[in-house]
């Protein structure tokens, strides 16, 4: 046993259990005794099998849950929301990103409109922005407000171009226009002249900057050149958000860090540049079966052309799979084929692999060439969390967990008195036509596969609220599952996995049963 695990009594080691017993199954099973010496045959999913407990030497907010998303992205919460058009957007992806995982924009955009929304992801928070939207003194009220419409923010500096690097005249906030009628009154007549600004010199650090803002108590720093050419731009809001949520995950320019999705087909190399241009992070390329010679041949030229961003290839359930994806350059795996709740691919096509048993076994594999796993869907608590963290997997990807919360897209509505959000899967004829189906079929029009089979289908989820209370509620559920198996943090976690010394059970349908809430005639279920 690990020495970090061992239990001790007033400074004292005690005794460890001898070896007899522990190979007798009385503490449980190794996950190779689990998942390969399984005569059986059997797969297993996260409900088919439970944790053994450990012994806990550590308080609760010491369980360290950072971990790699791909070789050189980690994370601080292990976080991933998932790349469906009822999950992911820009507000979703702005908040995991806050909270310190990340978010994966879907791809049934247009190639401009996905673009933009990873630009938004981009320019939300930043140290410096270094593209604010700037405004020209001939502009007006009625431009002001189409533009606080679009993008959501009121603020912006003004200069004689109307564009970054012109001459900064001043700034115009929401406290000049709020008393404004007439919306055809050009700019230069309301704003916060020049004069009145407290501005910055190029070449400041971030620290500088920061300190000036606060001691100014102004809501912006422009900072300009010796020429006063605006050359960049600090929100005091930014400063807020930086307490707000010191988990961020942020790349080295301060910004945050966002993923989008692309599929195989030849549009989406082009897809693949645009977002690239628009600063992405890290490309998922999105396919319901990923071994294919059109994803070897799309991450290959990926890391050929972009080799500074990393692809995360998929989804792949077994070794042989993975394993052709890794040569072809993945620089991250992401595992689970028909088992997410709104998925019937299983059903329909009658290929996959039960959740369990195929994170195991591609972690295991992939761990041999340093390639972190994502383990994409059958997530239903914060149990099949650390479930699948347990097994091996780096991070977990998540679509129902996420897709009633207020960030996921759509409008709230009433059904039996309950407040539902719509979610549908990828695969389903609503989300085919909206250009879901190049995940599920490789053909194209003319070729005369012209009848769509679905793999997924439409449905609601129930409110979950933010995810400003719903992530740390999930995160802290994690750090207790982690504690309670004697599990200080993930890395622990893989080395005493392949060592040995984590220990698991197959629960029978009676101990399922037993593990959940039984026996009473009613009762309420509050997550937090």
């Amino acid at each position: 046993m690990s020495s970090s695990n061992c239990a001790s009594l007033n400074g004292k080691p005690l005794l460890e259990i001898d070896q007899e017993t522990l190979e007798s199954g009385a503490c449980g099973f190794t996950a190779k005794q689990v998942f390969i010496k399984n005569a059986g045959c059997v797969a297993y999913t996260y409900d088919d099998i439970i944790v053994m407990p450990g012994h806990i030497n550590f308080p609760l907010h010491e369980v360290d849950i950072s971990n790699q998303l791909t070789k050189n992205i980690r994370l601080k919460i292990p976080f991933v929301s998932s790349p469906m058009d009822t999950v992911t957007e820009a507000g979703m992806a702005i908040m995991m990103a806050l909270q310190g995982g990340i978010g994966i924009i879907h791809s049934n955009f247009s190639i401009e409109d996905q673009a933009s929304q990873v630009r938004k992801v981009k320019k939300f928070k930043n140290g410096f922005i270094t593209d604010p939207v700037c405004l020209s003194p001939q502009h007006t009220v009625k431009d002001v407000f189409r533009i606080k419409a679009e993008l959501g923010f009121s603020s912006f500096p003004i200069t004689d171009t109307g564009k970054m690097g012109g001459r900064l005249l001043g700034v115009i906030s929401n406290r000049d226009t709020s008393f404004i009628e007439d919306p055809n009154v050009k700019i230069e007549e309301f704003m916060t002249s020049k004069d009145q600004l407290t501005s910055a010199k190029e070449g400041l650090s971030l620290s500088d900057a920061n300190e000036i803002l606060k001691a100014s108590k102004k809501g912006k720093l422009p900072v300009v050149n010796d020429n006063d050419e605006l050359v960049a731009l600090i929100s005091r809001t930014d400063l807020q958000k930086n307490r707000d949520f010191p988990l961020a995950s942020k790349d080295v320019n301060k910004q945050l860090l966002v993923g989008a999705a692309i599929g195989t087909r030849p549009e989406d190399r082009d897809r693949a540049r645009q977002l690239i241009e628009a600063g992405v992070d890290v490309l998922v390329v999105d396919s319901s079966q990923g071994d294919s010679r059109y994803q070897l041949e799309i991450i290959h030229h990926l890391k050929s052309t972009y080799p500074q961003v990393d692809v995360i290839g998929g989804n792949v359930v077994t070794p042989l799979q993975a394993y052709n994806l890794i040569q072809a350059g993945a620089d991250g795996l992401r595992v689970g084929m028909g088992i997410g709740s709104i998925c019937t691919t299983q059903e329909v096509c009658a290929v996959g692999r039960a959740q369990a048993s195929a994170v195991y076994h591609v972690s295991k594999f992939a761990r041999k060439h340093g390639v972190p796993v994502l383990a994409d869907g059958g997530i239903k608590s914060t149990g099949h969390i650390t479930k699948a963290l347990c097994l091996g997997a780096g991070c977990v990807m998540m679509g129902s967990m996420l897709a009633g919360t207020d960030q996921a897209p759509g409008e709230y509505f009433y059904q039996d008195g309950v407040r539902l959000k719509r979610y549908r899967g990828m695969g389903s004829l609503e989300a085919m036509s909206k250009g879901g189906e190049k995940r599920y079929v490789w053909e194209d029009a003319s070729s005369g596969a012209a009848v769509k089979v679905a793999q997924g289908v439409s449905g609601a989820v129930q409110d979950k609220g933010t995810l400003r209370r719903y992530i740390p509620y999930l995160t802290q559920g994690v750090r207790h599952g982690l504690q309670d198996a004697g599990l200080a943090s993930l890395d622990e976690a893989r080395e005493r996995l392949y060592a040995d010394e984590l220990r698991f059970e197959i629960r029978s349908p009676a101990a399922q049963k037993e593990g959940g809430v039984h026996g009473l005639h009613s009762y309420q279920k509050r997550l937090y």
